[in-house]
């Protein structure tokens, strides 16, 4: 009988149970017996019975365990060991597909068909031809190597029957002289005997060695893989640690012809891309031979029809990243070749390297000749020395600030006083002490940056045209001794705004400034009577570097600069237009790297200029240079400036200035004091304090257990002596 419940659904009846134990199990039914249909509501609103859900507090666990399992695969901890799993894995898969292509590579023609088939994408048909007669010549020798093979056993088995009769010979000898000496003609065995039982120990040596050598060779097969594949870095980048992966890139690969005409591929310029896709040989006919040059390489790029060299060399940033190079680390300069770029690419880091001192240093019997010789001035970026002539030649440095300029100029200064000959006439206008060591080799030397120190270093240069019209108004035939002048910064004489009692300016671009006219006429005639000019300056502009005057120099060096067309005011927009950049150069990382242009340097065929890393001098080795100059030459009196100078300091009068109204002062402090009045006393110790004190009668006295000066005694010292002065002028 069936309940109706309340909501008007249909309960199942209940079944009559009788008592005893109860079954978990199901029982299947019974064989026609009739299975209770599902029940099915009544009224059709009614929601049908759903199915049981998963208690929450497990879902709980199962979500909470996915993320901890989740948190631990990705972790940092989890990828440096995934990391590691794969990276030695692939060492040891990568090893062995090394060590697959080398036997390959010997025991195949492999190599010398990949050789020729690179030389004859390169257009070198020659070296193709040598290639391919070293691969013939290869096959023949392994075709005579396989020959004898064949008649091997039969030499091998004669040398065996040879070999143990001869051996059996020499011990029966050997047992023949034994027995003699012993007189037991048992020992004609002993030596037999002998070497059987060294074989027998032998035998049992490896018989003991080679279970373990044999469970031993897998694992050490494995790591001799291992080896191999992590020297060739088989394993990919992303599997590296992260010190090599953060230095990846900045290690920079090998250069290798796919990387450079991928590098060009790659440069964003269309007509270039659809051409190397184009080609048959993937660009690779492009380009020279890869050749070693200094601390880097050097490569020709034919360009096809429709790109410009000029396109290439606007892009030489992007160009230096796609070789995995930072953008000083990458020349490029146009060679004689039409559509030709050169590229000189540097190993990395190779630049950041400081170069050997200079044979100046090194060698102190290096000599100089004005006339034939050339200064070691530093090394261009092949490696090789690179030395300068200044055989009747102007020349002119610029560059910006605290970049090397002075320092440049100054050692070949000092190689050329070496000379004897060469008289140097200098004024360095920014008065700091660079050139003074030339104060007894230069005739002249003005250090100063004042308009007074500018009319001296005016009047020098107009002392130079006179001296070079006195010789031009010589008799035919007569020499002269070489006479250089140099003016270093000279942009402040080009700046001056002084102007002198004939109401003409000293500096200025105009023809009526004394000292650009000055420049102009050594410029014009000056070297025909060996009389020459070296300027230095910074920061070019037209008005404290005019063109008349930049133009005039036969020698132009430039070290870094802000701007382009800076770098065409120092150089020219024929070096420039030809690659010279030191506008690319880094300020404060490539100090005393110079981009030279003119005569006088050796520059690359097909060059318009040469980029020259230059030898350092400092100033302790620049003294001991100008001491060898002193010792070569006779006593020269050098005129020095007048400008600015100090009056000549009175000792005892600054002591009682310091004293004041202090009846008397420790000593440390009036020497801390005269140390803060005049720089000239900074070096002053206690002695030279006593010494004056005394001679002047009034000497330190010990006050309170401390030496001290008296007011009173310094300004009795000093009535006394002004007494002493006022009777010998009434004399």
């Amino acid at each position: 009988m069936t309940d109706v419940s309340v909501n008007g659904t249909v309960r199942p009846p209940k079944l009559a149970t009788r008592p005893g134990p109860v079954s978990l199990a199901k029982k299947p039914p019974a064989a026609g017996a009739e299975t209770l249909a599902p029940v099915v509501p009544l009224h059709p609103d009614a929601p049908a019975a759903a199915p049981a859900a998963v208690g929450p507090r497990r879902a709980r666990r199962v979500l909470k365990a996915g993320r901890a399992l989740r948190k631990a695969v990705t972790s940092e901890r989890a990828r440096t060991a995934g990391r590691l799993a794969v990276r030695h894995s692939l060492y040891v898969a990568g090893g062995a597909r090394v060590v697959a292509r080398r036997a390959w590579s010997a025991r195949t023609a492999a190599r010398y068909e990949r050789m020729t088939a690179a030389a004859e994408a390169a257009g070198l048909h020659e070296l193709a031809k040598e290639w391919e007669e070293r691969g013939r010549a290869w096959r023949a020798a392994r075709h005579q190597r396989r020959m004898d093979l064949l008649t091997a056993p039969q030499k091998i088995a004669r040398s065996a029957v040879a070999g143990a009769a001869t051996g059996a010979g020499v011990l029966l000898a050997l047992g023949a002289a034994l027995a003699w000496s012993t007189g037991e003609w048992s020992d004609l065995l002993t030596p037999t005997i002998g070497l059987i039982e060294a074989i027998r120990w032998t035998a049992m040596v490896i018989g003991v060695v080679w279970g373990p050598a044999t469970t031993a060779a897998p694992w050490l097969a494995v790591a001799g893989l291992w080896a191999v594949g992590r020297h060739a870095q088989t394993a990919p980048t992303w599997a590296m640690p992260a010190a090599q992966r953060a230095a990846g890139d900045d290690a920079g690969a090998p250069i290798t012809p796919s990387i450079v005409v991928t590098a060009l591929r790659d440069l964003g310029i269309a007509t270039l891309r659809t051409a190397i896709k184009r080609m048959g040989d993937n660009g690779a006919q492009m380009l020279s031979p890869i050749v070693i040059a200094g601390c880097g390489v050097e490569v020709d790029v034919t360009l096809p029809s429709g790109v410009s060299t000029d396109e290439v060399q606007k892009r030489r940033k992007k160009l230096a990243e796609n070789l995995s190079r930072h953008e000083h680390e990458v020349f490029i300069t146009i060679p004689p070749a039409a559509r030709t770029v050169r590229l000189w690419i540097a190993d990395s880091g190779a630049l950041d390297e400081p170069i050997g001192p200079s044979p100046l240093v090194t060698d102190p019997d290096t000599g100089a000749d004005y006339k034939t010789g050339r200064a070691p001035w530093g090394q261009d970026l092949r490696g090789d020395a690179a030395a300068i002539s200044l055989f009747q030649r102007h020349f002119l440095i610029t560059g910006l600030s605290n970049q090397g300029k002075t320092a440049s100029l100054r050692a070949v200064a000092l190689w050329l006083a070496l000379d004897p000959s060469v008289e140097f006439r200098i004024a360095d206008l920014k008065g700091v002490g660079d050139w003074g060591m030339f104060d007894g080799l230069a005739t002249v030397l003005i250090e100063g940056p004042t308009d007074e120190h500018v009319i001296e270093a005016t009047e020098m240069v107009e002392g130079l045209v006179a001296e070079m019209e006195r010789r031009l108004l010589a008799p035919r035939g007569s020499t002269f001794p070489p006479l250089v002048g140099i003016v270093d910064e000279a942009q402040v004489a080009f700046m001056c705004p002084a102007v002198g009692k004939d109401k003409r300016p000293y500096g200025g671009t105009k023809a009526t400034s004394r000292y650009f006219n000055a420049v102009r006429k050594i410029h014009n005639q000056g070297r025909a009577v060996s009389v020459t000019l070296w300027q230095g300056t910074q920061d070019p502009t037209n008005d404290n570097l005019p063109k008349l005057v930049r133009e005039g120099a036969h020698i132009r060096a430039s070290l870094v600069l802000g701007t382009e067309s800076q770098a065409r005011m120092a150089l020219g927009d024929k070096a420039v237009d030809g690659g010279a950049a030191p506008h690319l150069l880094r300020q404060g990382l490539d100090k005393g790297t110079v981009v030279v242009a003119g005569d006088g340097i050796k520059v690359p065929a097909g060059q318009s200029s040469i980029t020259v890393r230059t030898h350092y001098v400092d100033d302790a080795a620049a003294n001991e240079i100008a001491e060898r100059a002193k010792a070569l030459r006779t006593e020269v009196t050098t005129r020095t400036s007048t400008a600015g100078t100090a009056p000549e300091n009175d000792p005892l009068e600054d002591i009682a200035g310091v004293l004041g109204d202090s009846p008397r002062l420790r000593t440390q402090e009036v020497l801390q004091r005269l140390a803060e009045r005049d720089s000239r006393y900074r070096e002053w110790t206690f002695s030279e304090l006593s010494a004056v004190l005394d001679a002047a009668g009034a000497p330190t006295y010990k006050s309170d257990g401390r030496v001290v000066v008296s007011r009173d005694r310094v300004r009795t010292a000093l009535e006394n002596r002004r007494d002493n002065a006022s009777d010998n002028d009434s004399e």
